[in-house]
């Protein structure tokens, strides 16, 4: 877009002489003549109004007046002419190359070598001067005194039409080719063709890079050569000189000067005519143009007034490239000026469509996020305390106003416009517009990009207030102050967490009105500050469940979030054809949500586990447990609110964690379990259908627990039992309490199952076995054999016994007599009874062929037990078995005299197997300890006899005296010797220094 970058002034007109050459220095103007002349013109300073000027180093724009001519200057036309600033040296180029002191222009130096040549450049940085004669280039270096030293020279192809530096190298223009040399070995490599009709042009940019012209094309390349691919820039016909003024390129045409820019796409800027121009440079101010008789300045408007063109004519890019040019010190009329004019650049982009970079604008403007929100009437904005009203964000300061306009130029109505948003006449389809899908996805990438640095400032401040309550400063204000969770409805007194609530809240609904119900998920999964009344209320109409849930669980209203989980689970219970809201809200969804609330609610886990516990009663255990809940608190509240499920709980959770089950805990499940026993049994027996035999789940479960936990209390469980019925409860009760006896009569009389009563001593006897390993408790299988021995004795001696346990649970139990005698058929038979082996714990025996306790030769016969029949077959049955648990011994007293021995050699031939083996192995055992003694006392004998021989040279190792005729002793390597009393007094000390240091630690 055209705008006035440059004003043209006419500095003088009318010179004498053809103008072949012009330069600057300081505010005067060095003009080369055709004559060979070198006139010197300063600024017209005889206006009485004249005021002192700003910079009196720099040109003015003021008609200039001759101060004088040097005549002679040159011998031949000046060709061209370039101030060496740094070194206040004026190169000249004629027909040789000179180099005058300024600002006398005394001459210092002449290369002669020079002559003839039609082009050069210098380097200022290094001192370097290039030029090119003919087919040659040369480089010389300044010493920094008066002369100038050569460097190289190299040949070329041809004649040179053009020559700059780049970097370390030089970039010629020779005919219709541009090259570049190397600067140290004179390589040259070729780089593009000029074009057929223009010659070439090579002008240095700033950067370092290089334009390269081709016909009406300035190509961009880099030092080596290469191109770029910042584009071309294009002017109207191929220029005869072209010079950089950041941040334009100046081109010079016969007729005119055209002036672009060096953003792509190198826009024109301004033309201005100026006939017969033939020759341009850049000072340091201005540009100067010379045409044959007149000299013009080009001065760069000021950038603030090109800032105003350009804003009003809708250039915006290009208004934003110049305000980076501002001086630095006017940053903060920098940034106002950016932000006025990111806002209404923004604006033209949005009502043209281009929705994302109109929010990049708002998005450097730095302008607050309610004023863009303002733009989305649709979007519901939480109420605010401390916000201002977004009318009011985009004013600027009154001081930096007056700045602006003070410095630049910006006119008032101008100012004023860039902070009004534009309006459309046809509001129906603006606002059509604005809530489209584009919008709102500008929006988006809007919200998100402004999130991350005011969410980060909320966050920060929340963590302050935290800290100082901590400390006790600003108790009572931070008391009403709620943190980053669980807000509600209540308000926050905090402008970085207002300003975060409605950043959040208006992304919420962005995401959900273009669809992006998983982004909206996330959001609410992370820290956020989402207004839940709107939120709420936007997802119940969208019936968007799953994010309505999340918007819960992130302000930590969990009795909300379990109700509604529970009610969509309840529904897809109901519409069974809503497959997806199954799978989703599945009763295993309540139980996932709960798992965290474990350690911080435990009351509202249970709650609302009550819900899901029994349709998923496994995971609600795992629940519990996993959550580290007691489970006297779950088991209390089972049994107030589903005490239906309470055995199962207590089931499920000693099948999980049998350690983690307290004596209580075990009890009540046992008591629960046999209650529904005793239920069932009622039921049967009122129908007459009770059989002992028959076993209920219920019953399999009460049996299974009586016999692998020990925390109930069995005296309890016994008394609810009924005296005719439940013998095997009874039995593992029984044995609870260590009633072996009545157990096992329970066993074999009662029950009639003796594989129960075998089992039974098993397991007495195994558990003995590992609580005093190497000793052996075979007592157990004795009292089963004295049983089968004698049945009718012991049924009545256990319904005596088992009516006092009913009678007094308390009571102790009366041992059985000492001896009983059975009579039968072949006569007489000594029965010997164990006394003990009923007590509460199982005494143990060794295993050799001593009479046991109760061992007797006389036997007390009774007529009671006239009639009896001895249980023989299982008594073989259990010798044969358990023969190596048994003591031999003290089971043949107990057998009848006529029991014959050929019945007892599945007993008695492995144990006499075994004895013998054992009396065999401990033989030889004997044996070789024999053997070892004599070993040893051998040894003893030889070490008894060593010879000591004492000398009258032998000395005490401790006192370093003789020994002579004292009492010594000898250490064991037989070579060290000591007194006696040395020896003795060593470990006294020894034993007293172990004491002291025992005492110390």
């Amino acid at each position: 877009m055209v705008h006035s970058a440059y004003d043209s002034f006419e500095l003088l007109n009318n010179c004498p002489a053809r103008i072949d050459a012009v330069e600057s220095y300081c505010s005067k103007l060095l003009v080369g003549c055709s004559d060979g002349s070198l006139r010197i013109y300063c600024p017209d300073s005889s206006g009485a109004d004249r005021s002192p000027p700003s910079d009196p180093h720099a040109l003015r724009k003021e008609f200039y007046s001759l101060e004088r001519t040097v005549a002679g200057f040159s011998k031949k036309a000046l060709l061209s002419m370039k101030v060496l600033e740094s070194r206040e040296l004026l190169l000249s180029l004629s027909e040789s190359i000179a180099f005058h002191r300024l600002p006398n222009l005394e001459t210092i130096a002449v290369i002669t070598k020079a002559k003839g040549a039609n082009v050069y450049s210098w380097d200022d940085r290094r001192g370097f001067l290039c030029f090119a004669r003919q087919k040659r280039v040369c480089i010389f270096r300044h010493d920094g005194g008066h002369g100038f030293v050569e460097v190289k020279d190299f040949g070329v192809p041809d004649t040179v039409k053009s020559i700059s530096w780049c970097g370390e190298n030089m970039c010629l223009g020779i005919r219709k080719e541009y090259m570049i040399l190397n600067a140290t070995n004179g390589v040259l490599s070729e780089v593009f063709s000029s074009g057929k009709i223009a010659p070439p042009l090579v002008v240095a940019l700033p950067s370092g890079e290089l334009i390269l012209g081709k016909e009406n094309i300035g190509v961009f390349v880099d030092q080596n050569g290469k191109l770029l691919q910042s584009g071309r820039i294009c002017w109207s016909e191929a220029p005869t000189a072209v010079v950089i003024q950041k941040p334009y390129a100046i081109a010079l045409f016969p007729r005119r000067v055209e002036i672009r820019s060096l953003r792509v796409p190198y826009p024109l800027i301004q033309t201005i005519a100026l006939h017969n121009a033939h020759h341009v440079i850049n000072s340091n101010n201005a540009i100067v143009v010379a045409s044959n008789n007149s000299v013009y300045g080009l001065f760069p408007v000021p950038i603030g007034a090109q800032i105003v063109q350009l804003t009003a004519s809708g250039d915006f890019d290009e208004a934003l490239a110049l305000c980076k040019m501002l001086p630095p010190e006017d940053a903060n009329l920098r940034a106002a000026k950016e932000g006025s004019i990111h806002i209404r650049y923004a604006h033209c982009l949005f009502d043209n469509g281009c929705y994302e970079e109109a929010m990049e604008h708002f998005l450097a403007s730095q302008v607050d996020i309610t004023y863009v929100l303002s733009l989305y009437p649709s979007v519901v904005l939480p109420k605010t305390n401390t916000i201002p009203e977004p009318e009011k964000l985009v004013d600027l300061s009154p001081d930096a106003s007056q700045l602006s306009r003070d410095s630049s130029g910006w006119p008032d109505d101008l100012e004023t416009s860039l902070t009004q948003p534009s309006e459309s006449d046809d509001n129906a389809a603006l606002e059509f517009k604005k809530m489209s899908h584009n919008t709102l996805m500008a929006l988006i990438k809007y919200l998100q990009k402004k999130r991350s640095g005011i969410i980060e400032k909320a966050a920060a401040e929340g963590t302050e207030e935290v800290v100082l309550d901590a400390v006790g400063d600003n108790f009572t204000s931070t008391r009403s102050k709620k943190s980053n969770k669980g807000r509600g409805n209540i308000s926050i007194n905090s402008a970085a967490r207002e300003m975060a609530a409605i950043l959040d809240t208006a992304l919420f609904q962005a995401l959900l009105l273009t669809g992006q119900l998983a982004a909206a998920l996330e959001l609410l999964k992370g820290l956020n500050y989402c207004d839940v009344k709107i939120c709420e209320e936007l997802l119940q109409k969208g019936n968007h469940y799953a994010a309505l849930l999340e918007l819960y669980k992130s302000n930590s209203m969990h009795r909300e979030a379990l109700k509604l989980l529970h009610q969509l689970v309840e529904e897809s219970k109901t519409n069974q054809s809503q497959a997806a809201l199954i799978h989703k809200f599945s009763p295993e969804a309540i139980i996932e949500y709960l798992k965290p609330l474990c350690g911080t609610d435990p009351m509202l886990v249970l709650e609302f586990s009550m819900l899901v516990l029994e349709s998923c009663p496994t995971q609600t255990i795992e629940l519990f447990l996993s959550g580290n809940i007691p489970a006297d608190m779950v088991n209390s509240y089972l049994k107030q609110y589903a005490p239906h499920m309470q055995g199962r709980y207590l089931e499920l959770m000693l099948a999980m964690n049998e350690n983690g089950i307290s004596g209580n805990l075990q009890n009540e499940m046992v008591q629960i379990y046999l209650s529904e026993v005793l239920e069932w049994y009622s039921e049967l027996s009122a129908q007459q259908i009770w059989d002992e035999k028959a076993y209920s789940p219920t019953r399999k479960k009460l049996l299974s627990a009586l016999e692998s936990i020990s925390g109930y209390n069995p005296e309890a469980l016994l008394r609810r039992l009924p005296p005719d019925a439940l013998f095997e409860e009874r039995a593992i009760l029984l044995g609870k309490m260590n009633q072996h006896e009545l157990a096992l009569s329970l066993y074999v009389h009662k029950l009639q199952v003796p594989e129960l009563a075998l089992a039974y001593c098993d397991r007495v006897y195994e558990s003995a076995v590992h609580q005093l390993p190497g000793k052996s408790s075979g007592n157990i299988y004795l009292t089963l054999l004295q049983i089968y021995l004698n049945p009718q004795k012991t049924t009545k001696y256990f319904e005596m016994r088992i009516a006092s346990l009913a009678l007094s649970p308390n009571a102790s139990v009366p041992k059985v007599g000492s001896a009983v005698s059975v009579k039968s058929k072949g006569g007489r038979k000594k029965i010997a009874s164990i006394e003990g082996a009923e007590d509460l714990r199982v005494s143990l025996s060794s295993t050799d062929s001593s009479r046991s306790d109760g061992d007797g030769d006389d036997v007390e016969e009774s007529s009671e037990e006239v009639g009896s029949t001895i249980m023989f077959n299982q008594v073989l049955d259990l010798l044969s078995r358990r023969w190596d648990r048994i003591n031999g011994a003290q089971a043949l007293k107990l057998l009848p005299r006529e029991t014959k021995l050929q019945n007892l050699l599945p007993f008695l031939e492995p144990l006499l197997r075994k004895s013998s083996e054992a009396y065999r192995n401990f033989s030889v055992i004997k044996s070789l300890r024999q053997s070892e003694n004599l070993q040893v006392k051998d040894e003893l004998y030889s070490q008894r006899k060593e010879v000591v021989k004492i000398t009258s040279d032998s000395m005490c190792s401790l006192c370093n005296k003789k020994i002579g005729t004292s009492v010594f002793a000898i250490y064991p390597n037989g070579k060290t010797l000591v007194h006696f009393v040395c020896f003795r007094d060593s470990q006294n000390m020894k034993a007293v220094t172990r004491g002291s240091l025992t005492r110390k630690r």
